[in-house]
C-alpha cells in the first residue's frame, strides 16, 4: 500500500511540475487612461471636428529597420525615429518572430479609456505584421502575433524581443504633414 501511495505522488508531483511553468507566465493588468484634462473625457463631440477627415501626403523615404537577436523592438525603432530625425511616418509592415511579448488592448467602452497590458517574456510567437505611425515622432504601433494555437496582438510595449529576426519597414512622410490629432482622443 505504502509503494502504491509513494507512486501516485511521484505521478501527481510529475504532472504538476509539467503543468506549473505554463501557468504564471503570462500577466495581465488593467490601467485606466483619463485624458490629459479629465473634463475631456465627459465632453459630448464637436460639431467643428468632422466624423472622418484625411491627411494627404507623399514619402520622402522608406526605411527599413533590422532586428537582431534579443533587440527589443520598441526600444529600436524608438532609437531608429530619433537617430534618422523621422518626424511623421506610417509603420508599413514587419516580419520575423519574438522570444516574448508585451502588448496591450483596449479593454472598454467608455471614455476613460483603459488598457489590458499582457505580458509574456517566455512565449515565443511569429511576428506576422505591424501598422501604426510615428506622430510627432512619437511611435505608435499596433503589432499581430501568432503561435501554434492562436493569433492575437495590440500595442506594442517595452519588452517584446526578437527571437531570429525582426524586420520593420517605415515610410517616411515628406515634411509640413501634420499627424498631431490622429491618435488625439480628445480631438473629437
Amino acid at each position: 500500500m505504502f509503494r502504491f501511495r509513494s507512486r501516485a505522488l511521484l505521478l501527481m508531483m510529475v504532472a504538476l511540475a509539467s503543468v506549473l511553468p505554463a501557468l504564471g507566465q503570462q500577466t495581465r493588468r488593467e490601467q485606466t487612461n483619463p485624458s490629459a484634462n479629465p473634463a475631456d473625457d465627459k465632453k459630448p463631440n464637436s460639431d467643428q471636428v468632422p466624423d472622418v477627415w484625411a491627411v494627404s501626403g507623399q514619402f520622402d523615404r522608406v526605411v527599413v529597420l533590422r532586428f537582431k537577436f534579443g533587440a527589443d523592438l520598441l526600444a529600436g525603432i524608438e532609437k531608429i525615429v530619433k537617430e534618422q530625425k523621422i518626424r511623421n511616418a506610417v509603420i508599413l509592415s514587419a516580419a520575423g518572430s519574438v522570444r516574448g511579448y508585451q502588448v496591450h488592448q483596449v479593454s472598454n467602452r467608455d471614455l476613460p479609456s483603459k488598457n489590458m497590458f499582457v505580458k509574456d517574456p517566455t512565449q515565443p510567437a511569429d511576428l506576422i505584421s505591424m501598422n501604426g505611425y510615428v506622430i510627432e515622432g512619437k511611435v505608435h504601433a499596433h503589432m499581430t502575433m501568432a503561435t501554434p494555437e492562436h493569433a492575437f496582438g495590440g500595442h506594442l510595449e517595452p519588452g517584446t524581443e526578437v527571437f531570429t529576426f525582426g524586420i520593420v519597414t517605415l515610410g517616411v512622410m515628406k515634411d509640413g504633414i501634420d499627424f498631431s490629432h490622429l491618435d488625439d482622443k480628445s480631438y473629437r
